[in-house]
């Protein structure tokens, strides 16, 4: 046996094929893992969303092996192709455009099928921008749920927003810059006015992370305009409260007297951490049973 067939022996006991599921940096491209970078080198395919996007990470690092677009358009038509290769024994890596592969990326059905078919899969961890967006948030870690992007439609949005309020753990969700402002209010109508961060250009140069408020937050983006880059919006669990409906509705019955329905719902909400439409909608009730 020569050398090189003995050195391929040896990979392919350490690195048996099947699918390997690759994390990559979602900015600063030192951030993959040496072992990532193994896998890539060896690979006899790469399984990417964009080869253009992944192409300057290979091209970065030296890396010269074949790839093939796998994302929401071409995914149902591409995937036999790939389990094929993978039934008859290829190794193949999967990547995302950035961070970790199967989190907002149609990965998730490639590795499933291997995983029914009894493929070797495993998980090379790395970036996560929902990890290093905890971090940088201010917010509680010990729990979070990740819900992705919420829907474009405004009524769709708020009845995904109404399903999320009583979950007990930091909310994170990725957003698009230009829906930022919009989507901040209606958090804030539909969670009440929480703490949030809004952190962007994670690992960038321009790297920044604003916190405070919800309604701060929605002001301050107004205001500025759109931010640059990609965005990570977290919003804190839901304060814990001892007041009832009862004693909302007497604090709404004496702020009436004096301010509008908008008005006394807006303070309500800052006071107790209750959603402003719930408030707002118990007002109006209030407002019915006095004419």
């Amino acid at each position: 046996m020569n050398e090189k067939s003995s050195v391929k022996t040896a990979s392919s006991q350490l690195h048996p094929p099947g699918l390997y599921i690759v994390a990559t940096p979602i900015g600063n491209l030192r951030d993959i893992t040496l072992r990532a970078l193994d896998i890539l080198g060896l690979a006899d395919l790469i399984v990417c969303e964009d080869t253009r996007v992944t192409g300057k990470l290979l091209m970065h690092y030296g890396v010269k092996k074949p790839t093939l677009s796998y994302n929401d358009h071409n995914g149902e038509e591409r995937r036999p192709k790939i389990m094929e290769a993978l039934r008859e024994g290829k190794l193949i890596a999967l990547v995302s455009d950035a961070g970790t592969p199967l989190v907002s990326d149609p990965g998730y059905k490639l590795a499933k099928d291997a995983l029914e078919q009894n493929i070797y899969v495993t998980a090379l961890p790395g970036a996560s921008s929902v990890l290093a967006g905890l971090c940088l948030s201010g917010l509680p870690t010990d729990r979070f749920f990740f819900a992705g992007f919420l829907p474009a439609k405004q009524e769709a949005c708020r009845k995904e927003i109404s399903a999320l309020k009583t979950i007990p753990s930091t909310l994170v969700f990725f957003e698009s810059a230009r829906r930022l402002p919009e989507t901040l209010e209606l958090l804030e109508a539909g969670l009440g006015n929480r703490s949030a961060a809004v952190v962007r250009e994670i690992s960038k140069l321009y790297e920044e992370s604003k916190r405070g408020p919800l309604r701060e937050l929605m002001a301050y983006y107004r205001k500025q305009g759109e931010p640059k880059g990609e965005v990570v919006l977290l919003v804190g669990p839901p304060q814990e409260t001892h007041i009832d409906t009862k004693d909302i509705e007497k604090q709404l019955t004496l702020l009436l007297k004096s301010h509008s329905v908008k008005e006394a719902a807006s303070i309500l909400a800052e006071q107790t951490g209750w959603p402003r439409k719930e408030i707002y909608t118990l007002a109006l009730t209030l407002l019915n049973k006095t004419l």
